[in-house]
């Protein structure tokens, strides 16, 4: 296993590339699925999509609600109910966060790294992680659903303004 470098920019075209379906379930789809597993660990993130590290494959990690990485390889939306709105942010675009109105409920169907077809679901956090990694693999940043992207700074301000109101 090893760490693979994260893309970064909105300007980055792999980031706006549709990824292809995974047809081979090999040993280099359980490297890529590895690696992309050391990867999110060592970055500190809840989600990973294969064009983050350069990879056009249709395949993301996501952290659940119960701390489980789940596997999503050529993942698709069955379902979705409910509506959040929430700050979301990317590996790819660093010290940059938005407002994104997602699904409060998302139901996923996708294969594992050997193949075999399941479901999940998840709420909350969970479900927005599942819309922001599917996203990323038909070319798409969450920078494209917000009204604006907020820096570090700017957020600490948001944050304190709001604390006061309360």
């Amino acid at each position: 296993m090893s760490i693979r470098t994260i893309l970064t920019g909105e300007d980055e075209p792999v980031l706006h590339k549709a990824c292809h379906p995974v047809t081979n379930f090999d040993q280099k789809l359980a490297d890529l699925l590895d690696d992309m597993r050391e990867t999110l660990t060592k970055a500190g993130g809840v989600g990973l999509a294969a064009p983050q590290v350069g990879i056009l494959r249709r395949a993301v990690l996501v952290v659940n609600d119960q701390d489980q990485m789940l596997e999503l390889v050529n993942p698709e939306i069955l379902d979705q109910k409910g509506e959040q709105d929430g700050l979301e942010g990317c590996l790819s675009l660093p010290g940059k966060w938005g407002y994104v109105k997602r699904p409060e409920w998302v139901k996923v169907k996708a294969q594992d790294r050997t193949g075999t077809w399941f479901e999940v679901e998840g709420t909350g956090l969970t479900a927005r992680c599942f819309c922001h990694e599917l996203s990323h693999l038909d070319g798409h940043l969450y920078s494209e659903l917000c009204d604006r992207l907020y820096t570090s700074d700017e957020l600490d301000e948001l944050m304190e303004a709001q604390e006061t109101e309360e």
